[in-house]
């Protein structure tokens, strides 16, 4: 039967479908069957029953498992949206018949500027009034392992390597400066060489911290003597506003004070270091309906902004 059968979403068996998704996610036919508790032959069978009903070779079996072919590719995608819009009906039906209730919590890094989250928030609001809405900052390290040990499903935060437990979702690529105060002797001066800096007074942040900046720090001998410590991105701007020292900022998270001629940019544009921010989740996660609903909010309004 050709898959441009007028019946076919009728005919079709849709376990089929998944079965297909289980087979590629495992790696092969007999990895599938153990994964499952099923038999080999019938794990055979259901994908010979699939490729039948769409009239099309979907997978190739090799030395080391299966392999896609194109219409295998295609079904594929097809099928993941489909298990997705599944898992989706009981939240989404959730907020539909307005019985959406619970906890969003969430864990950040400080110093966060983020106009789409910002407006995820406050539209998620709107719509589900009755969901509490809880956010903690921590370094970004804690942040990782909050999410990663299920104290949270949702955070926002930077990751100097790729931890297969989470998904990424870029946010947005965010930069720091070297500030310094008003009262500060280099104040309207342009470094032209870091190194000039080595014997500066620095403020540092310690855990929250972004590996880019320690590594510049370190490859310039910055930072060596320190002047200031704090944990938080807004507790460092205090100290550096006060004029204990200079030190690295988000460039967004102190907008104002620049403008208003406070705090001092140190470095030409191109000097200024610069990381990808992150919306982290769980990879395999048991959320319940207030938590997917607000990460699906985010999502969208992230891919949106993407493609505008």
């Amino acid at each position: 039967m050709p898959i441009s059968d007028k019946k076919f979403a009728s005919r079709v068996d849709w376990n089929l479908m998944r079965t297909f998704v289980d087979i590629v996610r495992a790696g092969g036919i007999g990895a599938a069957a153990r994964q499952l508790n099923r038999q080999q032959p019938s794990i055979s069978a259901a994908l010979k029953r699939l490729e039948e009903s769409v009239g099309a070779t979907l997978l190739h079996r090799t030395a080391t498992g299966v392999e896609m072919t194109t219409a295998g590719r295609a079904m594929m995608a097809l099928c993941e949206d489909m298990l997705e819009s599944a898992r989706m009906m009981p939240h989404q039906i959730a907020q539909a018949t307005k019985r959406v209730e619970g906890i969003v919590r969430i864990q950040i890094i400080s110093g966060l500027v983020s106009p789409e989250f910002d407006e995820a928030i406050a539209s998620f609001h709107v719509r589900n009034p009755d969901i509490h809405i809880e956010i903690r900052v921590s370094p970004w390290r804690q942040v990782l392992d909050a999410i990663e040990q299920g104290e949270v499903e949702i955070g926002v935060g930077y990751d100097n390597n790729v931890r297969g437990s989470l998904i990424y979702e870029p946010l947005f690529t965010e930069r720091q400066q070297l500030y310094c105060a008003r009262n500060h002797r280099l104040f309207g001066y342009r470094v032209g060489r870091l190194n000039e800096l080595k014997d500066e007074g620095f403020v540092l942040t310690g855990e929250d911290e972004i590996e880019t900046i320690t590594q510049l720090r370190r490859r310039y001998r910055l930072g060596m003597k320190v002047s200031g410590m704090a944990e938080d991105i807004n507790e460092a701007r205090r100290l550096i506003l006060q004029g204990v020292g200079i030190g690295f900022l988000p460039i967004m998270a102190v907008e104002d004070e620049v403008a208003k001629r406070k705090l001092w940019p140190m470095l030409h544009t191109e000097f200024e270091p610069s990381y990808e921010l992150f919306l982290l989740a769980r990879a395999e996660p048991a959320r319940d309906t207030a938590t997917q609903l607000f990460l699906d909010e985010v999502v969208r309004r992230i891919r949106a902004q993407r493609r505008s």
